[in-house]
């Protein structure tokens, strides 16, 4: 399996929580309730 580097960038939304996008791998929409679980949900969708 390779590794490689995605740029994402983490908004924090009024309604609470996070959002995280990528420029690079279109489509990445990720939303959790704070920064890590943001990330950790990131991560599996773009394994996938």
């Amino acid at each position: 399996m390779s590794e490689y580097l995605l740029s994402v960038k983490i908004e924090k939304l009024e309604e609470g929580g996070y959002l995280a996008t990528s420029d690079t791998l279109q489509g990445l929409i990720a939303q959790g309730r704070s920064i890590a679980e943001t990330m950790e949900i990131a991560q599996m969708l773009q394994e996938n």
